[in-house]
């Protein structure tokens, strides 16, 4: 792993416990903000919908681990979005000649390749890595078919490389839903067990008070799978923003390398 990989795992890291540490901020103050509900209310509050903030075990429950998967998750987008823009910005400085008169020779691309090797953070960028590799292989072969081909190749991989990327939010896309079921899941069977201890069917008040009961634990039961569906669509919704963008920035990273570089080459 070279120094820029390095710093850049190193980011991850802060913007992981920053994302969590927001995480924690939002359940606090939600729990400030919100009632806790009333026990056997049949009532179903936001409280127990967002934090399940009625149960026992609170603040240990499902709902407050899907709100840090989720922030930790809008973390991972956020470096997207920050690397797709960034990787816009490459387009804006130049490094190229943009006028409809240059032509590139063997020899004219030596002041080209340096000044990206010079760069602290040339083989960062996917603008910078394209032109290094077509300029690289044009020294080597003479050839613009063969340059032409390199591009399209390292494309592909830089594409592939981009959808690497994004697995740990894939598997949070997926992690949040489950978590979801398995709150359902622990809420139904703990309203099944509360079931079994009916009360005398002569006492109305009490058979309301069970029957209350028993609506409110398997509302809450259900909370967790509708609260982790609307989490997972707001992710699966920034995430293709995000992917998007960043696949938007390696096509025109493409586009850029074809008309200022591919086109330009002169054999001779």
């Amino acid at each position: 792993m070279n120094a820029l990989e390095h710093d850049e795992q190193h980011f991850r890291i802060i913007t992981a416990l920053g994302a969590m540490l927001v995480g924690c901020a939002v359940i606090g103050i939600l729990s400030l903000v919100l009632s806790p509900p009333q026990p056997a209310s049949g009532e179903i509050r936001l409280s127990a919908l967002l934090l399940d903030r009625g149960s026992g075990l609170y603040p240990l429950t499902i709902q407050n681990l899907m709100w840090l998967m989720f922030s930790f998750g809008l973390g991972e987008l956020w470096i997207r979005f920050r690397r797709a823009n960034r990787e816009l910005d490459q387009l804006e400085q130049g490094i190229l000649a943009e006028d409809d008169t240059t032509m590139f020779r063997p020899k004219d691309l030596i002041p080209v390749y340096r000044s990206i090797v010079k760069a602290k953070r040339a083989r960062y960028y996917r603008l910078q890595r394209l032109i290094l590799r077509i300029v690289q292989q044009f020294q080597i072969s003479r050839s613009i078919d063969q340059a032409n081909s390199l591009m399209n190749s390292s494309l592909e991989l830089m594409q592939h490389e981009i959808d690497l990327k994004y697995n740990t939010l894939r598997y949070l896309v997926w992690l949040i839903p489950t978590l979801g079921f398995i709150g359902t899941v622990v809420g139904i069977a703990l309203a099944l067990s509360a079931a079994g201890n009916m009360p005398d069917l002569d006492n109305s008040n009490e058979i309301q008070a069970w029957f209350a009961s028993m609506t409110t634990k398997l509302g809450i039961a259900f909370n967790t799978t509708l609260l982790a569906l609307l989490m997972a669509a707001v992710l699966v919704f920034i995430l293709h923003m995000a992917q998007g963008k960043e696949e938007g920035a390696l096509n025109s990273a493409g586009q850029y390398c074809l008309d200022n570089l591919i086109n330009r080459l002169y054999e001779g």
